[in-house]
Order: C-alpha cells, then structure tokens, then sequence
C-alpha cells in the first residue's frame, strides 16, 4: 500500500473514532444536564409562550436612558418582578399547578386559584412583556403593514396613541394599559387595575395583550415622581414596534 494511501486510512481511523467517541460520550451524559426549566422549554418551543421563571433582562440597566433611569430600571427587574416569579412558583408548587405550561393556559381560569397565584402570575406575565415590548437605541418606528393593522381598527396611528395615551394616564392608582386583540380578531385598547390583564377571566377587557404600558413604578419614582403623563408620553420613544408586529402576526 502507498503511502498516500496509508495517511488516508489513518485520517479515516481517525475521524471515525472521534465521532464513535462524541456519540458514546453524549450517549452516557447524565439526562439531568439537559433538563431544561419550564421556560426555557417553553421559550425553545415558542417565544411569544410564557414561563414562571424570570427570564433575564435583554439590556443594560441604563440602556433605556434618559427615558428610563438605571436605577429605577434595576429595581424594578431585580426586585419587584423577580419577587413576582418567586412568588408565582410557591403559589404553584402549593397549589399543584404544572409549571411546564404557561402562563397563557393558566390565566384564562385564575379565578380558580388563590389571589396569591392571581397578583403574581400576572405581575410575572405583565412584566416578561413590559421588558420585551422595549428597546433601547434610536426610537424604532412601526412598519406600514403594523400602521394598516393599526389604521383599520383605529382610524390612523395617532389616534391609536391618543387613546392608548388616555388609558394609561386615566387608569386609577396602580395598573396597566394595554392594547390587546380579542377573540374575533379585532385591536382594542384598555386597561387593567394592579397587576390583572386581558387574559384572565376576572378581566372586564378580554383578548391576547400585543403591548402593554407599567403605569405605576415607572410613573412614580425614581425620574417622575408623579409625573405620569410625562412618562406616558416619553415612553413612546422606547416601543419596539417590530416586536409589536411579530407578537400580532402570530397571533392571527
């Protein structure tokens, strides 16, 4: 035999045994270290699906700046919603709720848990899409097809801002706008007192939320301190609109 044909035998051997051990070696990995967490499930099988565990913030505390501070911005994630998920998975380690399902199949039927899973289910769930329906960098714009969506059901874009304006600034006390599509497809705006939402069957507005407004932390401490028509209006500079549009294109 040459020697071409020798060196290409050994490359072969080779290749061979590093695959062979590369299978062998995933084949007796213990099945505990590719055990996910129920939202990390959720999260791979669909993004738009939410978990009981907090997922991690996607900026910098300050990123959002000088709109929304750094201080407040750390204290409201590491804090209050990181509460907000612990305290939903003791809620539903006591009440045997399956935590690989999400929050969007538990929510329809909250009224059949305790106000503990109610206050903090939808404290977790509102929040997961406060942080995701924002993005720090130049103000993003909405694309013409989430402005005709928008049109149809609002008559122009900047009466749907007005309207989704005056449902955060009205909201008494504690609570959140939103703009929610419902059942038959339609896009409404409303809004909910505390930590409630429009998924849940205690809602008096019902329908899948696209985007929701935090009209109490934010709105009154550290920057506003009670100026909260100020922070409605300047949070409009943070919406991700493309996110917006992704979350109502699956949703049809």
């Amino acid at each position: 035999m040459s020697e071409s044909a020798n060196n290409q035998r050994r490359d072969f051997i080779k290749k061979t045994a590093k695959a062979g051990l590369a299978i062998s070696t995933v084949a007796f990995i213990p099945e505990s270290l590719f055990a996910c967490t129920p939202a990390a499930h959720i999260a791979t099988v669909n993004p738009f699906k939410t978990g009981f565990d907090q997922t991690p913030l996607p900026y910098n505390y300050n990123s959002l700046e000088p709109i929304i501070d750094a201080t407040t911005m750390e204290i409201h994630y590491s804090k209050h919603a990181a509460t907000y998920s612990k305290n939903l998975k003791e809620a539903a380690l006591a009440e045997k709720i399956d935590m690989s399902k999400s929050l969007e199949d538990i929510l329809p039927k909250i009224s059949t848990y305790s106000a503990k899973m109610r206050n903090n289910a939808g404290g977790h769930y509102n929040h997961e899409l406060f942080w995701k329906t924002m993005k720090p960098g130049v103000e993003s714009k909405p694309s013409s097809s989430i402005v005709k969506a928008l049109e149809k059901d609002f008559n122009s874009l900047e009466s749907f801002k007005t309207q989704f304006s005056d449902a955060a600034k009205t909201r008494f006390g504690s609570g959140w706008a939103w703009l929610f599509l419902t059942p038959d497809k339609i896009m409404k705006i409303g809004s909910t007192p505390n930590q409630d939402n429009p998924l849940m069957d205690v809602s008096e507005i019902k329908g899948l939320p696209l985007m929701g407004l935090d009209v109490w932390e934010h709105a009154y401490y550290l920057k506003y301190q009670n100026r909260r028509p100020e922070y409605v209006e300047n949070w409009w500079k943070l919406i991700d609109w493309e996110f917006v549009q992704k979350r109502y294109e699956a949703s049809l």
